[in-house]
């Protein structure tokens, strides 16, 4: 009895069940998911080990009387997590999970079920017909938008008419049919097919009453977090340190200095043979200097104008050429050239921009192996003085090995290939699709490059000129200085887009948002303002530490303004992106990293009123994250969402966690104050310091508290998502996995002042900032390291 009941019982078996899971996700990596699930996850020792755990929580809220205590919030989250395993077993053993695959006009009643033992066939108590399928795309695009099967169900001598599609599910008599895949041909679907009342009942019931315990943990009369809020406020005023300003001042970097770049000057080469028509140059100049003679009003003109991207969203040409220039060059900036004058440039000039190093190649064993210049390569260094393609052989190889077999040498050898084609693509104006075709089926642009026969009639000779004749008006504008022509021309383009639209989701006053919103650069804003008010409220803290006190408050209290306007503009960043995109901004790893950022301020704003220093480090924190999200291997496109993530779960379960990250990001930063404090205690100094360490501490544990609440929430949100998606809530995937990890590493930070003889205020801090590792791996590693179904995280 004393043994299960012991909380040093309770935070070993966490730990095992953490390692455990840990352990999984890496050997699913190597091995497969199969050998996870028979090996881990499904292994009699696993579910034994769970079977402790909820046996330690029964015993030990017998044993320390919590039903007397009335801590019925804290009750209700462990009798919830109990029914939650409970019913888990019971999908284990009673559910059935299937695939049923059909082609239009098919009728079927038996689906391929997947067993420990193999596979087998399950006969359902109807049937089902494929009437048809139906893949509808992103305009211009191949990007699916979603997809559905129109159905017939044959139960009980009647027919029912049903639709099925992403996030739509179909239920007929216990079994429900979820749209999983559809054949290459798109004339068959695939639906995942699953029956598991009891489960699902059980685990929704267990999921309700987790929701509502986590409410009665926040709002209860004997919740933890009302104890340690009463404790921080019945103490002294919190203490600023010199000591947290060393640290804070050391760790964080600088914005990086723009790379200063040195350009040869270019010699004439060959012409490609769609510009064959535009008039040699004789100015003698280089690009940089040629592009320096396009006023910035022209370019902004240029920039302004509508183009269809890739994935189909209708976006301004300046958005593509910054794509284009971060794709190439890893910047968004060629030299003192913005996006718009190298584009602009390189279509007029293609023969010049060909000498140029452009492309960022940093594998120093492909530029050995192909003879490239290091670091910078110009289009002709990729081809041999016979004009052959240089990466061709070794690309074929390359091609005929499997994905998995590939390795980094050949993954960075197609990434540079494909940034070589879309420059010899530029070249010969193929991307840039301006034209709109009317009564086009797929809603397609077309770019003056591309196969214009499709065009007829005056359509034909507009858009086959048009552009080229604009190339040829900018030439003679640079040498004349009067942009007249070239500014009719793009006018006549404009126009033409308009009139010739054929693209319902094309809305010029969303093109002129997004132009707003790439020329403003709202989160470079705020990432020097968080940093740099950041910095300053630290500063004030170490001013106040020796007692130079005088206006001091009124200084806070004007720094903390700079931080709430800040923070309102990074709202408004959010919401041009959200407006823009047209759903909620936190479908990628930038997108969340923004929202995170955001999410900590708010958290740290939170403690303001009693701790400035909290503030100042969530608003120092923030400045970091979107430090990195600024970084060049950060994605900052608004993409089209994937038919899964268009749900309204999307917004919730990602905001959720996302606001969980932000309070374990302030926990590790108080945690490293702390830390330090400790470490440079002196005796004159000892008791003032550890009266601030104490209550730092209480702010660390309530920011624990309340990033762990925000955490369970948001995983179990992302549970009933998958289930009303795919048909099972938990399916042992990476992230959800390294998810459920993160929970029960802040479980046991969370339950260690329950172990009296062995808790220390050091003990505590210390495991708050080894903690914030597991975010890190939930949040990056499973997307970079590990393989599953949020790889779209990436």
């Amino acid at each position: 009895m004393k043994f299960f009941s012991s909380y040093r019982t309770m935070i070993v078996l966490l730990g095992l069940y953490a390692i455990c899971m840990a352990v999984a996700t890496f050997i699913e990596k190597v091995h497969g998911s199969t050998l996870a699930k028979a090996a881990v996850y499904y292994s009699p020792l696993f579910i034994l080990l769970q079977f402790l755990l909820a046996l330690n929580f029964v015993m030990t809220a017998f044993r320390h009387h919590l039903f007397k205590l009335k801590r019925w919030g804290l009750l209700l989250v462990h009798i919830s997590l109990i029914i939650i395993l409970a019913g888990a077993m019971v999908t284990h053993i009673s559910g059935k999970e299937g695939v049923l695959h059909l082609r239009e006009g098919e009728i079927s009643n038996r689906i391929m079920v997947q067993t420990n033992r193999g596979q087998r066939m399950l006969v359902l108590p109807f049937q089902v017909e494929l009437v048809k399928f139906t893949l509808t795309r992103y305009p211009g695009s191949m990007s699916p938008s979603s997809y559905e099967s129109e159905l017939l169900v044959h139960i009980d001598g009647t027919t029912r008419r049903e639709r099925v599609y992403m996030n739509n599910v179909l239920d007929v008599k216990g079994y429900r049919f979820f749209q999983a895949s559809y054949d290459a041909d798109e004339e068959g679907t695939v639906l995942s097919v699953n029956q598991d009342v009891a489960g699902r009942n059980t685990t929704y019931m267990g999921y309700l009453l987790l929701l509502t315990g986590c409410i009665g943990c926040l709002a209860g009369k004997n919740s933890r977090l009302r104890t340690l809020y009463v404790q921080l406020h019945s103490g002294s005023r919190l203490f600023f340190w010199i000591a947290s300003f060393l640290v804070m001042t050391n760790s964080f970097p600088a914005i990086a200095r723009n790379e200063a770049i040195q350009v040869s000057k270019a010699t004439a080469a060959t012409s490609s043979a769609n510009n064959a028509q535009l008039p040699t140059l004789s100015t003698g100049h280089d690009p940089l200097t040629y592009s320096q003679l396009i006023p910035s009003a022209h370019a902004e003109r240029f920039g302004a104008l509508p183009v269809q991207s890739s994935n189909g969203r209708i976006i301004p040409l300046n958005t593509f050429s910054s794509e284009i220039l971060r794709k190439l060059h890893k910047n968004t900036r060629f030299g003192s050239l913005n996006s718009d004058r190298f584009l602009l440039s390189l279509l007029v000039t293609p023969e010049m921009w060909m000498q140029i190093p452009l492309i960022t190649c940093t594998n120093d064993a492909i530029t050995g192996y192909f003879s490239l210049p290091l670091h910078k390569c110009a289009y002709v260094d990729f081809f041999h003085e016979d004009g052959s393609y240089r990466l061709q052989n070794k690309l074929n190889e390359t091609y005929r090995k499997a994905p998995a077999e590939r390795t980094s040498f050949d993954k960075e050898l197609i990434k540079l290939d494909e940034k070589v084609n879309i420059l010899h693509q530029l070249f010969e104006c193929q991307l840039i699709r301006l034209f709109p075709k009317v009564a086009d089926p797929d809603g397609n642009w077309y770019a003056p490059g591309d196969d214009l026969s499709v065009f007829s009639g005056q359509d034909s000779m507009f858009v086959s000129r048009i552009f080229y004749w604009y190339l040829s008006e900018v030439q003679d504008a640079v040498r004349s200085g009067d942009w007249s022509k070239p500014n009719e021309i793009l006018d006549m383009i404009a126009t033409y887009q308009t009139s010739k639209n054929n693209v319902p989701e094309f809305d010029r006053s969303k093109v002129d948002l997004e132009l707003k919103y790439n020329k403003i650069n709202i989160f470079r804003w705020c990432r020097i303002g968080y940093l740099s008010l950041g910095g300053l409220l630290l500063a004030l803290s170490f001013l106040n530490f020796f007692g130079v006190k005088s206006s001091l408050r009124w200084i806070v209290r004007f720094v903390s303004t700079g931080i709430l306007i800040v923070f309102h503009l990074h709202i408004l960043g959010m919401g041009m992106r959200w407006k823009i995109g047209g759903y909620a901004p936190w479908s990628n790893s930038y997108e969340t990293m923004i929202f995170m950022a955001w999410a900590t301020v708010l958290a740290g704003l939170l403690f303001l009123r009693r701790s400035p220093m909290t503030c100042s480090l969530a608003t120092l924190f923030a400045g970091v994250i979107l430090f990195v999200s600024g970084l060049n291997w950060m994605d900052p496109q608004i993409n089209p969402l994937v038919p899964v993530l268009k749900s309204p779960w999307l917004m919730f379960h990602v905001a959720v966690l996302m606001a969980a990250y932000g309070f374990f990001g302030i926990s590790f930063l108080i945690g490293m104050v702390n830390l330090l404090m400790m470490a440079l205690f002196r005796k004159e100094k000892r008791d003032a310091l550890l009266r601030s360490v104490r209550e730092l501490s209480i702010i660390n544990e309530i920011a624990l508290l309340t990033g762990l609440i925000l955490m369970t929430v948001g995983t179990f949100m992302g549970a009933v998502w998958a289930n009303e998606s795919w048909g099972r809530y938990w399916g042992w995937d990476p992230k959800e996995t390294w998810a459920l990890i993160t929970m029960i590493v802040y479980v046991i930070v969370t339950h260690l002042h329950l172990l009296r003889k062995h808790y220390s205020l050091w003990l505590f801090n210390l495991c708050s900032v080894l903690s914030f590792a597991s975010v890190l791996m939930t949040y990056f590693g499973v997307n970079y390291f590990l393989s599953g179904m949020h790889a779209y995280g990436q």
